[in-house]
């Protein structure tokens, strides 16, 4: 029963677990990526470690700032979701800041550039810096943005499987609902690991393709395949859904993240430090541990993952 309910509540995710404008494919760009100056200026610059630069565990945060994994904050995110079309400011600013809160409840932000593959411009943008961290966005379509008159400044325009950042840049790689939007999730998983310096935070989170929002728009007629749920969308709607199988949306599993991650636990690249249903209250967590079950209860898959100490560094 109260799984049921954990899963109802959070129905949220699904299609607001990303800002406007970051259901891109972070894959396949037309162009080649381009940096805007400010951000290529800080990013790809050598930067010699200091003290102050080395990520840190979280702090103690005041009580009002706490992330709290509750029955109450699901209900609340899926009644925002309610207002996701006519008012778009109150659930996404209720959406940032409820992520950049998780965030900081595995890693101190102040001070740390944070990349966030797949974002867009605005809320979480506003909510990280609000933080204290050096954000800077990744997403393929900074140029559409821009010609849309929203505000890109320290975005860069490139692609998930090939980030334009260079090795070790940034102490947190963050990445909301994107990895289910590229054909190779373990070569943009590979790229979120590189460009993240040696005990820096990895925080990807993604839709699995059987959960009830795997298809996305086409939903939950995915479960009887995704082309057989593009047309049905295309039939009743008169046009083409916006996430498209095997275009724009690929069926990535929480499993295969799961394999993903093990095999570079074990070639010591990185340390799991987490995995958990990013939408669902605390004592619902479990689900995202079971084979299977994840598949279709945890809404939202998430994995923390740290990146491991250079050899030089571990001796």
């Amino acid at each position: 029963m109260l799984v049921a309910v954990c899963a109802v509540a959070a129905t949220v995710v699904p299609t607001a677990g990303r800002p406007p404008g970051s259901d891109a494919d972070t894959e396949s760009s037309p162009e080649p990526p381009s940096p805007s100056p400010s951000a290529e200026s800080e990013l790809s610059q050598p930067q010699p470690p200091s003290a102050e630069s080395e990520p840190s565990p979280s702090p103690e945060l005041p009580d009002e700032q706490r992330h709290r994994a509750t029955l109450r904050r699901s209900v609340a995110l899926f009644r925002g979701f309610l207002h996701e079309q006519s008012d778009p400011d109150r659930f996404y600013s209720l959406l940032a800041d409820d992520s950049v809160r998780q965030l900081r409840s595995y890693v101190d932000l102040v001070g740390a550039r944070v990349l966030d593959v797949g974002g867009g411009p605005g809320y979480f943008a506003t909510e990280f810096r609000r933080a204290g961290a050096a954000y800077i966005g990744l997403d393929p379509a900074v140029g559409d943005f821009a010609a849309a008159g929203a505000a890109v400044s320290g975005m860069v325009r490139g692609s998930g499987t090939a980030l334009p950042v260079r090795s070790g840049g940034v102490e947190v790689c963050y990445s909301s609902n994107v990895l289910e939007h590229v054909a190779e999730p373990e070569a943009m998983l590979d790229e979120l690991v590189r460009v993240t310096r040696a005990g820096g935070t990895v925080f990807v989170s993604f839709t699995p393709w059987l959960s009830p929002w795997g298809g996305h728009e086409t939903s939950p007629w995915h479960f009887l395949g995704g082309e057989r749920a593009r047309r049905r969308y295309l039939r009743r709607n008169g046009r083409e859904p916006k996430n498209r199988v095997g275009h724009t949306l690929f069926p990535v599993s929480a499993a295969r993240a799961m394999r993903w991650a093990r095999a570079a636990r074990r070639a010591g690249a990185i340390d799991i430090v987490d995995v958990l249903p990013r939408y669902h209250p605390g004592w619902a967590r479990w689900v995202a541990r079971v084979p299977v079950l994840r598949e279709a209860l945890t809404w939202n898959f998430t994995m923390v993952l740290r990146k491991a100490a250079e050899p030089d560094d571990r001796e």
